[in-house]
């Protein structure tokens, strides 16, 4: 099998009303304002968002960027920010990690900027980054892995089209010490 950097990925896509991209240099402002945002709701789930935790610098987010973009074109992990087409306001960020080309399989995860939930908008970009990850990476399966707690998130798979595989139990622990249960949700292709 040829390398993955050697396969060719566009960096941004657009659904009805999204801009989906990979980041860039300079990004790192209005990343760090939708995280600071949304960092409430994010903490609700700490085990599955660890790096929700501590609030980030606008120097940490902008860091994040750059680096996203350096896996981005390694094809290690690929991250992506969300933009409204309308405005360009960063809605949520997404992408696909935890990849095993050898399979090919990977994960998908994402987070919604708080003052844009509950539009339809996760869902979107989840469909089209599942199609983007089957057509343009090739994988065959691609798995989401939310919280068992995490309602929205689930709901988010389920209209996305992926099908509940199961739960595993007492596979994370929250900072407080509890265990925390997982819906492993898959769409193959």
């Amino acid at each position: 099998m040829p390398s993955p950097i050697l396969r060719e990925v566009p960096e941004q896509f657009e659904t009805e009303r999204l801009v989906i991209r990979c980041p860039r240099p300079g990004d790192g402002n209005v990343v760090h304002a939708a995280v600071v945002e949304s960092l409430a709701a994010l903490r609700e789930f700490p085990a599955s968002l660890p790096w929700a935790m501590a609030e980030p610098s606008p120097e940490v987010s902008e860091q994040y960027c750059r680096e996203s973009q350096a896996n981005y074109q390694l094809r290690t992990s690929m991250a992506m920010l969300l933009f409204l087409k309308e405005s360009g306001t960063l809605v949520g960020s997404s992408g696909v990690h935890s990849i095993e080309w050898a399979v090919p399989k990977c994960e998908i995860g994402y987070w919604g900027r708080t003052s844009f939930t509950g539009r339809g908008l996760i869902t979107e970009a989840v469909k089209a980054i599942t199609a983007f990850a089957f057509s343009s990476l090739g994988m065959q399966r691609v798995e989401a892995l939310p919280d068992e707690e995490n309602k929205p998130s689930w709901l988010v798979c389920e209209r996305a089209g992926y099908v509940l595989e199961g739960t595993v139990r007492n596979n994370r622990i929250g900072p407080n010490g509890v265990f925390r249960n997982t819906r492993l949700y898959a769409a193959v292709r």
